[in-house]
């Protein structure tokens, strides 16, 4: 890559290397991970653009999320895993977690992308974090690492903080489910769901549910639908059954 175009970078890298937690030992790589198509297309020299490191880090982005959900969730089935993976890389989410350390400001864009909020643009932060991840990987595993260990230092706080705002979303967590499938194991085990309470006006009621073991509270929950209770007191009981599910 020739450094003919002097890139002017709206704050220093030092900056964004504090609030990612890393520092590159070699620049030219987080040069290239924050240097927008638009403004290398207007450089009009030899000036590579992040698209390529975008493709690589989203690759990598999925393996560590798919190998710290496998083993987070030894008894979560594939489409379930899946389902939660592809909510955890998605555009919303990356873009999400760009917005945090504020990656938009540190961009290289042309004037175009510039006038049009690029810095903003879903599309544009979620794909510049897939490039900077994939420099934090690329530049590790060149000073003797092994990539992955460095990028996940990196992304998984934000991948975990994700976690925590969907534990209580069945659309991606069926704790019922799960539960059932651990109690089968013990044989003859029965589960029973019961709303002990409610409390609200008709259109914005809170619903209190207990889930019993053969007669045996194991779990409390609260939701504003039965189904989200019973949800949440299934949670509980796998909770205390020893069953990571908070992530």
């Amino acid at each position: 890559m020739s450094e003919e175009h002097e890139r002017e970078y709206p704050y220093p890298i030092s900056l964004l290397e504090e609030r990612i937690g890393y520092v590159f030992h070699e620049k030219n790589l987080v040069k290239t991970a924050l240097t927008h198509s638009s403004y290398a297309n207007e450089a009009r020299g030899d000036l590579s653009s992040n698209e390529r490191m975008e493709f690589f880090g989203d690759s990598v982005l999925s393996l560590v999320v798919s190998e710290y959900l496998f083993e987070s969730y030894d008894s979560m089935q594939e489409g379930e895993l899946t389902r939660i993976r592809s909510r955890l890389v998605c555009e919303d989410a990356l873009a999400e977690y760009a917005e945090k350390i504020e990656l938009g400001d540190f961009l290289l864009l042309g004037h175009g992308e510039e006038k049009n909020n690029g810095r903003h643009r879903k599309s544009t932060i979620s794909d510049a974090m897939e490039a900077l991840l994939c420099a934090v990987y690329m530049d590790d595993e060149d000073a003797g690492g092994d990539g992955k260990t460095a990028m996940s230092r990196v992304i998984m706080p934000f991948i975990k903080e994700e976690l925590e705002k969907i534990s209580g979303n069945t659309e991606y967590f069926d704790y019922k489910t799960l539960l059932q499938q651990v109690v089968q194991q013990g044989g003859n085990e029965t589960l029973e769901y019961t709303v002990v309470g409610q409390s609200g006006p008709d259109h914005d009621k809170t619903f209190a549910v207990t889930v019993k073991l053969n007669s045996n509270v194991v779990g409390h929950g609260t939701g504003r639908s039965k189904r989200s209770a019973e949800q949440m007191a299934a949670k509980e009981a796998l909770e205390l059954f020893g069953i990571d599910v908070a992530g």
